[in-house]
């Protein structure tokens, strides 16, 4: 079914919650599916998938920790080699170059092969059997962090497949699609634990819109403890407003990328070396919170990451439609994507073709599909960005499918259980930190910050610069 004739079924939702983790492939955490459990609805691993470098090959293999110490490179000219024209056959090859250079010499490039499986990514595990998975979603941009997540808000990067430079902090002027929902009073709030991304990428949402931004939690309590919230409290913070049923049309998660964080949790954003059992958590938090919700029966949630981070996937990413082709033609490497609902229907398979710009297409089709037609400017073309006003988003936002067709259901379904979820990952954190805002932190210079780290404690501190509250999300 293609996205277009599902476009009725956005009508069965009134409740869109976006969560987007850090720098994994596909292959690397839901390859298994097919490798280990033998989903041939899945395109996944196969045993005789590797890579060769230095006359030696290098196979896929089971990960034995879920905390790895290297970070594969990710930057553009990296993935360029990673994805070798289609071959999928550079990744190796890439990570030994980057660990080299780093002086990271007791580090083992064999690690971009490497994958998770089902008793790593739990909660990936129950949601892949109840729910949805995406096995043609790929990134935006055969390149960085930033570049990604500005597609997923403003349909396009700011000229660059790379971040920009350490020493610059990462602001950037770009218009996002939240332009478009304010224009068209549909409610939306940025939920995060460092400042918002948002602030990062969009000029008019720099300062201020305080009511649009929230803490995911108020405090950094034992992970088990901030699920038992009240709803007394009128404190706007993603387990509240969804224990209140009071979440807007639109809610964005950023994941902790810092320890910085005023609430004081650990990272959870997947990014390398963070360990990907306090990712889990954080997605069974969000999870739990929306599916014990009022709002449940009208809810979507899309759970993705903005690109690959070096890890192996062995799909080659297609063309894409662009405005920029010759920079922007191509997608990135493929990237895991879970698509929870009522209306979804279990252990079901997408082999659509999304990016990150399908998440725009799906949120402005439901709730103002009249911003997706350019009516502002002549043949279509992005103009001079206006501080207020909205933007054209973009031939790759227009040609981008949304998720309708997933929304196939009948009718909804009652939440699955979760109780072993929840026991799991309580036992898994009773011993650990209560979130001491001051612990398991490391000096802003320290080395053991990865390049993103520093680039958001840089943005945090121009913003605060530039007026935005210490200490506000």
């Amino acid at each position: 079914m293609s996205s277009e004739s599902g476009s009725g079924n956005l009508e069965k939702i009134d409740t869109i919650v976006v969560v987007m983790l850090e720098n994994r492939s596909f292959d690397h955490m839901l390859g298994y599916l097919s490798l280990e459990k033998g989903r041939r609805d899945v395109d996944g691993l196969r045993a005789e998938v590797g890579n060769e470098h230095a006359g030696r090959r290098y196979p896929v293999h089971h990960l034995e920790s879920t905390r790895v110490k290297e970070d594969p490179d990710h930057s553009a000219d990296a993935v360029d080699v990673q994805i070798g024209d289609g071959r999928m056959d550079g990744f190796v090859a890439s990570c030994d170059a980057a660990l080299r250079s780093s002086g990271f010499h007791d580090g083992d490039p064999g690690v971009a092969m490497g994958y998770y499986n089902g008793a790593d990514v739990p909660v990936y595990d129950h949601l892949a059997e109840e729910f949805a998975v995406c096995d043609r979603w790929f990134s935006s941009v055969p390149g960085a962090t930033l570049p990604n997540r500005l597609y997923s808000l403003c349909g396009c990067a700011a000229g660059s497949r790379d971040d920009m430079a350490p020493h610059v902090p990462p602001i950037y002027h770009q218009a996002s699609f939240l332009r478009h929902l304010d224009a068209h009073e549909v409610p939306w709030r940025w939920y995060s634990f460092d400042p918002g991304t948002l602030r990062l990428a969009d000029v008019r949402y720099r300062l201020g819109h305080q009511d649009q931004f929230a803490y995911f939690s108020k405090t950094g309590l034992p992970w088990k403890t901030a699920l038992d919230i009240t709803t007394s409290s009128k404190t706007a913070s993603f387990l509240e407003d969804a224990a209140r049923g009071t979440l807007p049309s639109v809610s964005w998660i950023d994941p902790a990328f810092t320890n910085f964080n005023p609430l004081g949790f650990t990272v959870c954003d997947d990014h390398a070396p963070a360990d990907i059992k306090d990712g889990q958590d954080l997605i069974l938090a969000v999870y739990n919170a929306l599916a014990a919700s009022p709002q449940w029966e009208r809810s979507l949630l899309v759970i993705t990451y903005d690109e690959h981070g070096g890890f192996f996937d062995h799909v080659a990413p297609p063309q894409a439609v662009d405005d920029d082709p010759e920079e922007f033609g191509r997608y990135g490497v493929r990237v895991p994507a879970i698509i929870v609902s009522p209306w979804v229907q279990p252990s079901s398979v997408s082999h659509e073709l999304f990016d990150h710009t399908s998440i725009i297409k799906t949120i402005l089709s439901r709730f103002c599909p009249e911003a997706l037609h350019d009516s502002q400017r002549p043949n279509g073309a992005r103009g001079l960005l206006n501080v207020g006003r909205p933007q054209y988003l973009g031939a790759r936002v227009a040609a981008a499918n949304h998720l309708g067709a997933l929304l196939s259901a009948t009718k909804p379904r009652t939440a699955p259980p979760r109780d072993a979820l929840i026991r799991d990952a309580t036992e898994r954190t009773s011993t650990a930190p209560t979130g001491d805002p001051e612990s398991n932190r490391v000096a802003p210079a320290s080395p053991q910050l990865t390049d993103l780290q520093k680039r958001i404690l840089a943005a945090s501190n121009e913003l605060v610069r530039l007026g935005h509250p210490a200490g506000a999300p």
